[in-house]
């Protein structure tokens, strides 16, 4: 059976995935949401030519000085007259600038006594130094936040000051996870059997989602029986249903015929990708089904490559996929087979360094890991120093 690229499996995926409705949230609800509509600002910012410093708005014409100073301007309580030939306003940062300044000069080289103010330093250097002028940020009517843009702390900000208290968005993302296998135990069970496998995957899923607008709902570990697995997808209520094990080829990896007993379709199955080969997607009524490995690394590197970009994708996200950046390898690879590879590497002293054992099963390494090397299929060997495409992980 021809395994798929992970390029052509993403791009499967992502097509998969409908659009969820729309809602207007309060942006105090907003943070990690994916803006459904571009936000365009609603006033300009500044609003007025504002001073950029504490100090004294004078023409720059007059300089040397020395001033009368005939007024003051607050941020708030901006000084109702104007400045002439030969005057100054005392003025605080983030005032507007009274009618007839263009300039500021910084308190520190100033001085004053009573109304009349002298220059102490050098001065601004030039026209309209200290000043923000008005729309210095934005003006009405630009665009603040792309469709898709993901709502972080400083756009919240941007739509805040733009003069909007709510954003749209796409529903959060419903999610069932189910874990399959005879051999799994909850975490923390006091189970007098040593070849029980406590189950980390549902609590390593959810907490690879936390940051993503989703609603989790753990639907517990299902035993090795088409029955029991087939009511399991039949009783599922979500946008994706996610399964770990079960989806390889052994007498006992029953998530493919439970899902077609259950009234679901298969899109694909098996990746040219190391770990996480035996992945699968489908659908089941209007949800999508990923199944994922059951080697811990396996569904880690699996829900960071499929999982996550198909939640950013129903959430509205312009670009869903994980991002590539760059490492300088501290040691030479050898070169790659026909699979996509995702190797565990840690960063030190700038360089990346690959873990010394690839096993899928171990979380120990990948608990020490700062990113996954990529390297593409029937890679070349590479040397000490070349440059490699990476993903990092939190």
């Amino acid at each position: 059976m021809t395994l798929l690229a992970v390029a052509e499996a993403q791009a499967r995926i992502l097509a998969l995935a409908r659009p969820l409705p729309e809602e207007t949230v309060p942006l105090l609800a907003a943070a990690g949401r994916f803006a459904a509509r571009e936000v365009t600002a609603l006033r300009t910012q500044p609003a007025a030519d504002l001073s950029a410093m504490d100090g004294y708005a004078i023409r720059f014409a007059d300089l040397p000085g020395p001033w009368r100073v005939v007024g003051e301007s607050a941020a708030g309580r901006a000084f109702a007259g104007s400045v002439g030939a030969g005057e100054a306003a005392r003025i605080f940062t983030g005032a507007a600038m009274p009618e007839g300044a263009d300039t500021v000069l910084v308190q520190e080289e100033a001085s004053r006594e009573g109304d009349h103010m002298t220059l102490t330093g050098e001065g601004p250097p030039g026209l309209g130094r200290n000043v923000r002028r008005k729309g210095l940020d934005f003006s009405t009517g630009d665009t603040l936040i792309a469709r898709g843009t993901r709502m972080s702390p400083a756009r919240i900000a941007l739509a805040a000051t733009g003069c909007h208290g709510t954003v749209a968005v796409n529903r959060r993302v419903r999610v069932a996870v189910m874990a399959t296998g005879d051999e799994l135990i909850a975490p923390g069970s006091n189970s007098t059997d040593p070849l029980a496998l406590p189950e980390g995957n549902s609590a390593m899923l959810a907490a690879m989602l936390a940051d993503l607008p989703v609603d989790v709902t753990m639907l517990g570990i299902i035993p090795d029986r088409l029955d029991t697995l087939t009511a399991a997808f039949a009783g599922a209520r979500a946008d994706i249903i996610v399964t770990t094990g079960g989806a390889s080829v052994g007498d006992h990896d029953l998530v493919r015929p439970a899902l077609e007993a259950a009234g679901g379709a298969i899109d694909f199955w098996r990746i040219a990708l190391r770990p996480g080969k035996p992945m699968l997607a489908g659908r089941l009524g209007e949800a999508v089904v990923l199944g994922l490995p059951g080697n811990p690394v396996s569904a880690f590197v699996t829900a960071t490559l499929f999982l996550r970009p198909l939640i950013a994708a129903m959430a509205s996200a312009a670009d869903p996929l994980p991002r590539r950046l760059t490492a300088t390898l501290g040691e030479p690879l050898p070169a790659n087979d026909h699979r996509e590879d995702y190797l565990r590497a840690t960063i030190a002293d700038g360089r990346a360094f690959v873990a010394a054992i690839q096993d899928s099963s171990m979380l120990a390494t990948l608990a020490r890991a700062d990113c996954l090397i990529i390297r593409e299929p029937h890679a070349a060997a590479a040397q000490k120093g070349e440059q490699v495409e990476i993903v990092t992980l939190a």
